[in-house]
C-alpha cells in the first residue's frame, strides 16, 4: 500500500478486532515491510491508540483497552448496526440509557455519509420498535455487569425471584445474554444446581462478579437463543388465546414475529387466525390494537372481557 494514510486505516481495521496478531503476518495484510509496520504502529500510539507489541521471533500486535476512547473506524454494517441499537436504547427499554443514547445517536447520524442514512432511513420505516410496550425495564448498570462478567468469563452471584417461588441467591457461570420480545434473558450454567438454567433480567437483582474464572461450556445444540426458546416454550402459560382476524397472515407475522402462530383461514385467503399461550392478556390486547382490523375472540372468555375494557377506557379519554 502506498498511501500512508489509507494503510493506516487498514492497519486499525485489522487491530481493532483484538485479535493477536502475528507481525509477520500484519505485514504481509498491509504488503509492507516490518520496519514500515513498525512506524505505523507508532503513529498510531501517537494518536491514542494503546497498541501492545511482543518482540521476538513470535512477536507481535494487539489493541488494548486505553484510559480515553480514541477515534472507532467503523465499516458500513457496523456504523448501521450502531446507530439502529441507539434507537433501541433511546427507546427506553435500559433505564439510564436514554439521554445519552439520544446524544451518541445525534453525532453518529450527523457524520454518517447519505448512502447510510437512507439504509437507516428505510429500517425505520418498515419496523416498529418497542409496538409491544409494557415490558419491564432494565437497570443499566445490572445489565452492564451481567455483560461484562459473561465477556470475561466471570462467575457471578445474583438473587433472582422467580414466577413462582422465594427469592434465593444464584451462583452461575454466565453464558449468553439474549434479547427476546419484550425481555432480556440470561442463559448461564447454574453451578448449585448443574444445570443450565435461564433467567429474567428483570427478576434478578445486585449481580456481583465473584473474581472466579471459569472455562465456557458448550450450550446443549449449540445455539443460545434456540435452546432459549426451546425452555420458553415448554413453560406452561395461563391462557391458550385464539383469535380471528381480517387480515392477510403476513401482515400479523410482521407485527408478533415469532412468538405466535399464524394460520391462514381455508375459506378467506384475506383472514387469518392468530393462536398463541400468554401468563398475561396484556400482549394480545395491544396486538388486535394494533392491527387495527376487524377480528372475532375465540378463546378464552377473560380475553374479551379485558379487550372491552381497553376499548371503554380509550372511549372515555377520547371523549
Amino acid at each position: 500500500m502506498a498511501n500512508t494514510s489509507a494503510r493506516m486505516l487498514r492497519l486499525l481495521s485489522l487491530l481493532q478486532t483484538h485479535r493477536y496478531w502475528p507481525g509477520g503476518e500484519l505485514a504481509d495484510r498491509l504488503e509492507v515491510s516490518p520496519r514500515t509496520l513498525r512506524r505505523d504502529v507508532d503513529r498510531l500510539r501517537d494518536l491514542g491508540y494503546p497498541v501492545d507489541a511482543t518482540r521476538g521471533v513470535a512477536g507481535g500486535y494487539q489493541l488494548q483497552a486505553g484510559a480515553a476512547v480514541p477515534p472507532l473506524l467503523l465499516d458500513d454494517d457496523e456504523a448501521v448496526a450502531i446507530a439502529v441499537g441507539l434507537r433501541t436504547a433511546a427507546a427506553g427499554a435500559v433505564a439510564g440509557f436514554e439521554e445519552t443514547s439520544v446524544r451518541a445517536l445525534a453525532k453518529v447520524i450527523q457524520l454518517l455519509p447519505p448512502r447510510l442514512r437512507k439504509r437507516i432511513d428505510a429500517l425505520r420505516a418498515v419496523t416498529t420498535p418497542g409496538v409491544f410496550g409494557g415490558g419491564p425495564t432494565l437497570d443499566a448498570g445490572a445489565l452492564t455487569t451481567l455483560a461484562l462478567a459473561t465477556r470475561g468469563e466471570e462467575r457471578l452471584r445474583f438473587t433472582y425471584a422467580p414466577r413462582d417461588g422465594d427469592s434465593s441467591t444464584r451462583h452461575v457461570e454466565p453464558h449468553r445474554l439474549v434479547p427476546l420480545g419484550r425481555r432480556w434473558y440470561l442463559i448461564a450454567w447454574d453451578l448449585d444446581r448443574g444445570d443450565w438454567r435461564s433467567f429474567r433480567v428483570d427478576r434478578l437483582a445486585d449481580p456481583a462478579p465473584t473474581g472466579a474464572r471459569f472455562r465456557p461450556r458448550d450450550i446443549p445444540g449449540g445455539d443460545p437463543v434456540a435452546w432459549l426458546r426451546s425452555r420458553i416454550a415448554a413453560i406452561p402459560n395461563r391462557h391458550d388465546v385464539s383469535v380471528t382476524l381480517q387480515t392477510p397472515p403476513a401482515r400479523v407475522r410482521s407485527v408478533v414475529g415469532h412468538w405466535a402462530t399464524v394460520e391462514p383461514l381455508p375459506d378467506d385467503p384475506a383472514a387469518c387466525r392468530l393462536r398463541m399461550s400468554v401468563d398475561d392478556l396484556t400482549w394480545p390486547v395491544m396486538i388486535l390494537g394494533v392491527m387495527g382490523v376487524p377480528f372475532t375472540i375465540e378463546s378464552p372468555p377473560e380475553l374479551r372481557d379485558q379487550a372491552r375494557a381497553a376499548a371503554e377506557a380509550l372511549l372515555r379519554g377520547a371523549a
